[in-house]
C-alpha cells in the first residue's frame, strides 16, 4: 500500500475512534493516528526547512505591510501553530503573504502612518475581525462557497503564482536594483533591459544553490535538499565576501534579525475603530480565506487528501484571533511556505506546528545567523518551489480534454499575473460559472428512432433511420429551468417549422433532473399549443421531483394525466391510435410495431 493511501486509511481510521463533536471540537483527533517516527522525522525537517526560509520572508512582508520588521516574524508563529491544529490541510502552512501584506497597507495607510503606533494598533485590530469573520463563516458553514473554485482555477492560479514567487526573486538572483511593487511582465522587462548589470558573484552563489539543490534531491533524497542548499550557497558566499570582500562581490546577506518571543498585545475593541474597518475587514476576509484555501485544494488534489472548507475557515479565523493578541497582523495560506512544506516532505499538520515552534526558537537562539545567509540563496530556494508548484501534468491533461477548461486555467493563469490575486481568483470562478451557465442552458434534444436491426428495437438515435411522419420522439438531457427555456423552445420550433405533420411530440423525460415554474409552464403551453393543432405533447418516465412540481404547481393538469406514461411501450400503445388515420393509409415507414393496427397496414404487407 502507498504511503499516501496508509495516511488516508490511517486518518479515517482515527476520524471514526472518536466522537462526531469532538472531532469537529479538536478536528487535529482525525489526523493524529497518521503520525509515527517517520512522519515525525519529516515534518520536524519541513518545519525546520520552513522556520529557516521565513526568517528573511517574514521582514519583507512586515516592511511591505508597513508593520515593523519583527512583526513578520511574529506572524509565522502564533497563527501558523493554531491553523494547522483547527484547519483541515495537511500541508497548508499560515503566516504573512505578500499579497495579505499588500492588502493591509492599502487599507490602512490612510489611517494612520505606517510603523506607528496607531497603525500597528489598527492592524491587529483589523486582523482580529478578519479572524472573527472567518469563524462565523466557517460556523455557518459558508465553506461550500469555495466549491465554486474548480480544479482548472486551483492549477492555473497555483501556476500564475509560481511564477509571480520566482518573478519577485529575479532582482535578488541576479543581483540587480529593481523598483519595489513591479507587475511580473514588468520585471522581465526590468531584466532585459539591465541585463548587462547582472552580478556575475551574485548569480554565481544562486546558480551554485539552484544545483547543489537539485543535486541533494536527485542523488541523496534522505537529506533535505532545501537546507543543504542553502548551507551550499552560504558557504560560497562567505568563502566569496572573505576572499574578494563584500564591496566587490556586492552579495547582501539577510542580515542579524530581532531576537525575542512574539509579545502579547492587545486590538482596540473601540466602536469607532471598527466601523473604519468594518469594510477593510470584510474585503481582506474573503481574499484570505480564497488564497488559504485554493493553495489548501491545490496541495490537496496533489496528496490525494480531501479539504473541508469549513474547518479551514475555523482554523484561519481562531488563527488570526489568537495572532492578534501574539503581535501578528493577517495570515493567511502561504504559498511560499506551504510549497516549501509540501516539496520538502511533508507528511502531517504537525509540520506546521514544528514550522511555527522552531520559528520561535530561531528567532531566540539562532537569528544572528541569518546575517550569514545570502539573499542570492533564498532566490535560488524559492525558484526551486515556485517550479514544483507548477503542476504541468495536469495542464497538459486539461488543455487535451477540453477547450473550455482550458481558458479557465488560461484566463486564471494570466489574471494572476498581471492583476491582482484576489480578482485573479475572481476572474476564474466567474468565467467557471459563466461557462457552466452556458453549458446547462442549452440542454440536448436528441431524436429517437426504433432500430430495426435489433430483435428488441431499442430506441437509438440515427439520422438515417427513418421517423414516423406524425409522431416526433425526442430525449431531453438537461435541467429545464428558466435559463434553458429559450433554447428548447426555438428547438421545438425549427422542429415544427421543418415537419408540419409531426404534430405529436413524445419526450423522454429521464434526463430532467431538475424543472423550475419557468419549465413547467413551457410544457404546459406547448401541450395546449400542440392540442389546438390537433396533435398533442407526451412525457415518459417523469422523475418524481420533477413530477410533483408539476403537480404541486398545477401544470399537471394542462398536459393532461393521460398524457403523461411511465414506459414507451405504454406510451405508444395508447397514441398511435389516435394518429390520423389518413396518414396512415399511405405511410410507408411504420417503423413501430403498433402500426401493424394501423389503416393500410394489411395492403402494404401484402403488396
Amino acid at each position: 500500500m502507498s504511503s499516501a493511501k496508509t495516511l488516508t486509511a490511517s486518518r479515517s481510521a482515527g476520524a471514526l475512534s472518536c466522537p462526531l463533536w469532538l472531532a469537529r471540537l479538536l478536528p487535529f483527533i482525525r489526523w493524529w493516528p497518521m503520525v509515527n517516527r517517520n512522519t515525525l522525522r519529516a515534518d520536524f525537517m519541513a518545519g525546520l526547512t520552513g522556520a529557516v526560509v521565513v526568517l528573511p520572508q517574514g521582514v519583507a512582508f512586515a516592511t511591505i505591510a508597513g508593520m515593523p520588521p519583527e512583526y513578520g516574524l511574529y506572524a509565522g508563529i502564533v497563527p501558523a501553530i493554531v491553523a494547522a491544529l483547527w484547519g483541515s490541510s495537511w500541508h497548508l502552512v499560515s503566516g504573512p503573504t505578500t499579497a495579505a501584506s499588500i492588502v493591509v497597507f492599502s487599507s490602512l495607510s490612510a489611517f494612520a502612518e505606517p510603523g506607528s503606533i496607531d497603525y500597528v494598533r489598527l492592524a491587529l485590530t483589523l486582523t482580529f475581525m478578519v479572524g472573527v469573520l472567518e469563524l462565523m463563516m466557517g460556523l455557518a458553514r459558508l465553506g461550500t462557497l469555495v466549491n465554486f473554485i474548480s480544479h482548472s482555477v486551483v492549477i492555473g492560479f497555483t501556476a500564475g503564482a509560481a511564477l509571480l514567487i520566482a518573478g519577485n526573486q529575479i532582482k535578488h538572483f541576479f543581483g540587480l536594483d529593481m523598483p519595489r511593487g513591479l507587475h511580473f511582465h514588468e520585471t522581465l522587462l526590468y531584466l532585459f533591459r539591465q541585463f548587462g548589470e547582472i552580478n556575475l558573484y551574485v548569480t554565481g552563489v544562486a546558480v551554485l544553490t539552484l544545483l547543489a539543490g537539485l543535486a541533494c534531491k536527485r542523488w541523496l533524497p534522505r537529506i533535505p535538499y532545501m537546507i543543504t542548499a542553502m548551507v551550499a550557497g552560504s558557504v560560497a558566499a562567505a568563502i566569496l565576501n572573505q576572499w574578494l570582500g563584500q564591496d566587490v562581490t556586492g552579495i547582501r546577506t539577510v542580515g542579524a534579525l530581532p531576537g525575542g518571543l512574539p509579545p502579547l498585545s492587545a486590538p482596540d475593541f473601540s466602536l469607532d475603530t471598527i466601523k473604519q474597518l468594518a469594510p477593510a475587514a470584510l474585503a481582506t476576509t474573503l481574499f484570505a480565506l480564497t488564497e488559504a484555501v485554493s493553495i489548501a485544494r491545490s496541495l490537496g488534489a496533489r496528496a490525494n487528501q480531501h479539504i473541508d472548507g469549513n474547518q479551514e475557515f475555523i482554523g484561519q479565523g481562531l488563527s488570526n484571533m489568537a495572532g492578534s493578541f501574539f503581535s501578528g497582523y493577517v495570515a493567511t495560506g502561504s504559498f511560499n511556505r506551504s510549497g516549501l512544506n509540501f516539496q520538502a516532505g511533508a507528511r502531517t499538520p504537525l509540520s506546521a506546528v514544528f514550522a511555527g515552534a522552531l520559528l520561535a526558537g530561531v528567532i531566540v537562539l539562532v537569528a544572528p545567523l541569518a546575517a550569514y545567509l545570502p539573499n542570492a540563496a533564498m532566490a535560488a530556494i524559492l525558484f526551486l518551489v515556485a517550479w514544483g508548484l507548477i503542476d504541468f501534468h495536469h495542464i497538459h491533461k486539461i488543455i487535451q480534454a477540453s477547450r473550455e477548461e482550458t481558458m479557465i486555467l488560461a484566463v486564471t493563469f494570466f489574471a494572476t499575473l498581471f492583476l491582482e490575486l484576489e480578482f485573479a481568483i475572481l476572474a476564474g470562478v466567474i468565467l467557471s460559472l459563466v461557462l457552466y451557465i452556458n453549458r446547462t442552458s442549452k440542454p440536448k434534444l436528441l431524436p429517437r428512432v426504433p432500430n430495426p436491426a435489433s430483435p428488441r428495437r431499442e430506441f437509438v438515435t440515427d439520422g438515417t433511420l427513418p421517423e414516423c411522419p406524425q409522431l416526433k420522439l425526442l430525449r431531453l438531457d438537461g435541467s429545464l429551468f428558466f435559463g434553458a427555456v429559450n433554447h428548447v423552445a426555438e428547438s421545438m420550433r425549427r422542429l415544427t417549422e421543418g415537419h408540419p405533420l409531426q404534430k405529436h411530440l413524445m419526450i423522454s423525460a429521464t434526463g430532467i433532473n431538475f424543472i423550475d415554474v419557468a419549465g413547467a409552464e413551457f410544457l404546459a403551453q406547448e401541450a395546449k399549443r400542440r392540442r389546438a393543432a390537433g396533435g398533442g405533447l407526451y412525457l415518459i418516465r417523469v422523475k418524481p421531483s420533477v413530477l410533483e412540481m408539476l403537480e404541486r404547481g398545477g401544470y399537471i393538469e394542462d398536459i393532461g394525466r393521460d398524457r403523461i406514461f411511465t414506459g414507451k411501450t405504454v406510451a405508444l400503445s395508447s397514441v398511435i391510435p389516435t394518429l390520423d388515420a389518413d396518414v396512415c393509409r399511405g405511410c410507408t415507414t411504420r417503423i413501430f410495431h403498433e402500426c401493424a393496427q394501423r389503416p393500410g397496414a394489411a395492403q402494404q404487407a401484402q403488396a
